[in-house]
C-alpha cells in the first residue's frame, strides 16, 4: 500500500514538473550573434557625437543601438562594418528608423569631430561619430572590454591603430544584448536588429 502511494505521488511529482516545464519561458530568439543578454559590461558611456551635443545610451531610448569602436584611418574592419550595418539598414526598411548605429573612435589624436562629421555619415546619413579626450575614450573602451593599441607605421598617417573589431547591439530598452564578431553579413546584422525590434511573444 505504502509502495503505491510512493509510485502515485512519483507519478504527480512528475506531472507537476512538467507542467511547470510547459508554463516556461519560450526559448530564445536564435539570434545570428553571441546572445550576452544580462552582461555587466557595456552598460553606458558619455561621449561627444560629431554634431558637439554629449551622449548616452538614454539618448536613444526606444531605438535598437550598435556601437561599433574604430578610427577613420582604419583600412579594413572599420570600412567593412560601416557598408555591412548600412546594407542592413536597407533591408530593414522602415524598421531603420528604429535603429541607431554609433561610431567610437579610438584615435582621438587624428578623429576630430569635423573629420568624423565626413567620415562616419558618408556610409549613412543617421549614423554617428562620438570621441572624447584619450582618458574618457580609455575609459569607455574599458567598459565595453575593447582593446586598442597604435602601431607605427610608414607614410603620412604615422601610424595605425590595431583594436577589438566587434559590434555590440543593444535593445529599445537601452539593455546590451548581443555581440556581433567582425566579418558578420548585412543579412546577419538585419535579422539580429529585426529581432531586438520585434520580438516574439
Amino acid at each position: 500500500m505504502i509502495q503505491g502511494r510512493r509510485r502515485w505521488l512519483a507519478a504527480g511529482l512528475l506531472g507537476l514538473a512538467l507542467a511547470a516545464c510547459g508554463r516556461g519561458a519560450a526559448p530564445p530568439p536564435p539570434f545570428k550573434a553571441t546572445d550576452i543578454t544580462g552582461a555587466e559590461f557595456a552598460r553606458d558611456f558619455q561621449l561627444t557625437d560629431h554634431r558637439g551635443q554629449t551622449r548616452g545610451l538614454a539618448d536613444f531610448k526606444g531605438k535598437a543601438v550598435a556601437v561599433f569602436f574604430g578610427y577613420t584611418h582604419c583600412p579594413d574592419a572599420c570600412p567593412t562594418t560601416l557598408a555591412e550595418l548600412a546594407a542592413a539598414m536597407k533591408q530593414l526598411g522602415p524598421d531603420a528608423e528604429r535603429v541607431q548605429v554609433l561610431f567610437v573612435t579610438v584615435d582621438p589624436e587624428r578623429d576630430t569631430p569635423q573629420l568624423l562629421a565626413q567620415y562616419v555619415p558618408a556610409f549613412h546619413p543617421s549614423f554617428l561619430g562620438l570621441y572624447a579626450d584619450a582618458e574618457a575614450t580609455a575609459r569607455v573602451a574599458k567598459e565595453f572590454k575593447v582593446v586598442y593599441q597604435k602601431q607605427s607605421g610608414a607614410g603620412q598617417q604615422g601610424y595605425t591603430v590595431d583594436h577589438s573589431a566587434g559590434t555590440y547591439l543593444f535593445d529599445p530598452a537601452g539593455r546590451v544584448r548581443l555581440y556581433v564578431s567582425y566579418g558578420q553579413k548585412a543579412e546577419a546584422f538585419a535579422h539580429d536588429l529585426r529581432l531586438l525590434l520585434h520580438p516574439p511573444g
